[in-house]
């Protein structure tokens, strides 16, 4: 079976979920230990980002190397046109959802939790204490504004990204008007990309994530509940109901998830 080696939370993951899931492929997550069970990955791929898909012998790292693989190895429901216009128009807006949406929703993500309370606790897993939610919601803005500067995440880099997420999706709502998907008549990897890719800025509502519940449909203030980008999130909810299996759906696609650690 195949293995997708992730991060429950990784938006880069998430993308090839709904390829796998579109695929009708079962697979088993295993779920990668932040920091220390990155060690695993380095040993497996030579690197330690997710997500890493393992098929028998094989080792694919990246998400998009990862969509190239599937397509190649099973390739009865294509996600790349063979056409190749079409081919090119859909690798194209692949690599733009990777470069531009998937940066600049982590930044949106990493903006919101230091300026939204709500948001900040909602992130942490349903079991934590109502006392560390407590202190975790009501650490001053300024100190996340702080810590975001340490990391080249501070207010003025996260207005950057939440003024270029925008325009990607009004570009995508203009692109989807009149159109079904983003290139052809049926889904491909560009419809995929651009869905998985947008789950920081708002998270499916769905029972598709292991996250907790007070996140799932939850998003960035001033992205997810403006009107104007209603097209699109409407647009990728349907994409999710149609193709995107539910958790516990065994047997029909994704398996129980695993994890990974080293002692």
């Amino acid at each position: 079976m195949l293995e997708l080696y992730q991060f429950e939370m990784s938006h880069y993951a998430e993308k090839v979920k709904l390829i796998l899931d579109y695929k009708g492929l079962e697979y088993r997550k295993i779920d990668v230990t932040p920091g220390i069970g990155q060690l695993e990955l380095v040993r497996m791929s030579g690197q330690r980002q997710v997500p890493v898909l393992k098929d028998g012998n094989q080792v694919i790292a990246d998400s998009t190397a990862i969509a190239e693989y599937l397509d190649k190895h099973y390739p009865e429901t294509p996600i790349i046109p063979s056409d190749p216009k079409l081919r090119g128009l859909c690798l194209l807006i692949e690599q733009w959802a990777d470069e531009s949406i998937g940066l600049n929703a982590r930044k949106c993500l990493v903006g919101a939790l230091s300026q939204d309370q709500g948001f900040r606790a909602a992130v942490l897993p349903s079991d934590t204490p109502d006392l560390l939610k407590t202190i975790v919601s009501s650490v001053p803005t300024e100190l996340f504004n702080v810590l975001g500067l340490g990391v080249g995440m501070g207010p003025d880099t996260v207005s950057a990204a939440q003024s270029s997420m925008k325009r990607d999706l009004a570009s995508l709502c203009f692109i989807l008007m009149e159109q079904p998907y983003l290139v052809t008549d049926h889904p491909t990897l560009a419809d995929f990309a651009v869905a998985g890719l947008t789950m920081y800025v708002k998270f499916p509502a769905g029972n598709y994530l292991n996250i907790p519940n007070s996140l799932k449909g939850k998003g960035v203030t001033g992205i997810a509940d403006i009107g104007t980008f209603e097209p699109f999130f409407t647009w990728r909810d349907k994409l999710y109901a149609d193709y995107r299996k539910p958790l516990g759906t065994y047997g029909t696609g994704e398996s129980g998830p695993t994890s990974i650690n080293i002692d």
